[in-house]
């Protein structure tokens, strides 16, 4: 049977989910806040502490996948997110909170590292920027509704029932997948699984994001400059070693892989704090409630679901950097506008820059992924979209180290109260001025990757043809 539906169905379904939970957990983070008497440094922990489990765990998965089977680690990732959303509503503690977003990471990365390998596995090139749009406008219609529907069930039943309507809805997309997809996609089976690449890529990022909020410290410093050292030996390792789990070769002989990870990086560095702050100022400084800052937080995400599978399309036809590096630059204008947020500045003026926000990485974010996927070979898939997934997880854990290093500077170890306001709004300015930068430099990054196809031309090389270009080798299908 077509198993392209039923891909295109869980994998929909799936990019819908995650992200919705996560959005309502950033406009359910004041109330979390208020019952656990958190400070704002440790409140950042429950967003930032899912991160990094995500991070951690994606190019492993991804690889795991690659060998095992893409359908089964999907699917076991989202028994261990179903799981995992349940004793989070069940938490009775901050640290308890924070360890079971942990588990919920891992069973995101899981699902994250699998869902778009296996659209690339069964869409022919040609159609790839069409379905990869309709996943990414998933995600963003998840992030959508998450902070409207958050803000509502939080304000209605508590904060604890964003955990938990997770559960029904994560059981229909396992018993979903068992009864439509069929079959099963391994195409590096056989290939052996880099056990000590993982455990120091998995340390590696443990240090530097644990160190990176208390740079203002000695004990930070040792952290990051240790989780440095561990950079290095990681890449001597995988240089080395017959099965990487994180294939260096792609990096340095695969330009358009390379440039297209490296903008993802940055992109997602410099945005995804946005609805964090933007959650704590419209209910600390605008004084809203979770429902009504939930329906202006919408406007960005409403964008990106719109326009996501647009461009995606328009990858098809015309070159991705340019698409791309377009989003890039509407989203560092966004990002600009933010600069001036005060006491008094007006909904009109945040909507509006929200939706220019979220036009930006809707442009930005579909083409770049077609551009990641498509510049591998078939049996990679599941490393590329890890190690894609992975670039996201790392950008968005920098984009919160970097708001939890400026609190730790202008506000401290201390509750967010009316008094720490001015040291709060402080904080906004220079975090949207760090991200305006980033994303300018993430725009000459974008651009770098080159061309990708040869005029008229609406497919790609794989990366090992990538590689023999030079020598004549490379052939494209008309």
């Amino acid at each position: 049977m077509d198993n392209r539906k039923p891909a295109l169905l869980v994998t929909t379904l799936g990019s819908f989910l995650i992200p919705f939970m996560g959005s309502s957990v950033n406009i359910a983070l004041p109330s979390i806040g208020k019952e656990f008497a958190m400070d704002a440094v440790l409140l950042s922990w429950i967003t930032t502490s899912y991160l990094m489990s995500a991070a951690i765990f994606l190019i492993p998965f991804g690889r795991i996948a690659d060998i095992h089977g893409r359908k089964k680690t999907f699917l076991y990732g989202f028994l261990v997110y179903t799981g995992s959303s349940l004793f989070c509503a069940l938490a009775t503690s901050p640290l308890s909170l924070i360890s079971f977003r942990v588990v919920n990471g891992i069973g995101a990365s899981m699902t994250f590292s699998t869902g778009v390998a296996i659209l690339t596995s069964i869409y022919p090139p040609g159609e790839r920027g069409k379905v990869l749009g309709i996943n990414v406008a998933a995600v963003y219609s998840g992030l959508s509704c998450g902070p409207f529907l958050g803000g509502f069930l939080t304000h209605t039943f508590g904060w604890r029932s964003i955990f938990l309507i997770n559960i029904p809805l994560g059981l229909f997309i396992v018993l979903l997948t068992l009864w439509k997809l069929k079959g099963e996609w391994t195409e590096a089976k056989g290939e052996k699984f880099d056990v000590t690449g993982s455990i120091l890529f998995s340390v590696t990022l443990v240090m530097i994001m644990y160190g990176f909020p208390k740079l203002t410290s000695i004990e930070g410093i040792c952290f990051v400059l240790s989780g440095a050292l561990g950079v290095f030996l990681f890449v001597k390792w995988e240089i080395r070693t017959a099965s990487p789990i994180f294939d260096i070769d792609l990096f340095r002989r695969n330009k358009v892989f390379a440039f297209s990870n490296l903008a993802a990086l940055i992109n997602y560095s410099a945005t995804f704090a946005v609805s964090f702050l933007m959650s704590l100022y419209l209910q600390m400084i605008k004084g809203l409630a979770p429902q009504e800052a939930g329906l202006i937080l919408i406007s960005q995400p409403i964008m990106q679901a719109v326009f996501s599978p647009l461009a995606g399309r328009m990858s098809d036809r015309i070159e991705p950097r340019i698409v791309a590096s377009i989003g890039m630059a509407l989203t560092a204008l966004g990002l600009f506008l933010l600069t001036f947020l005060d006491q008094q500045t007006t909904v009109y003026f945040i909507i509006g820059s929200l939706i220019l926000l979220g036009l930006g990485f809707a442009l930005f974010s579909s083409p770049n992924t077609n551009a990641v996927m498509s510049s591998v070979e078939k049996k990679s898939y599941g490393l590329a979209s890890g190690t894609l997934g992975t670039m996201r997880g790392i950008g968005m854990m920098f984009s919160m180290g970097m708001v939890m290093l400026i609190f730790t500077v202008y506000i401290g170890r201390t509750q967010m109260t009316p008094s720490s306001y001015p040291f709060f709004m402080k904080s906004v300015k220079t975090a949207f001025m760090i991200f305006t930068a980033l994303c300018l430099a993430g725009i000459f990054a974008s651009l770098s990757r080159g061309r990708m196809r040869k005029e008229g031309q609406p497919q790609y090389c794989s990366a090992r043809l990538l590689v023999e270009k030079r020598k004549r080798l490379c052939t494209y299908n008309g």
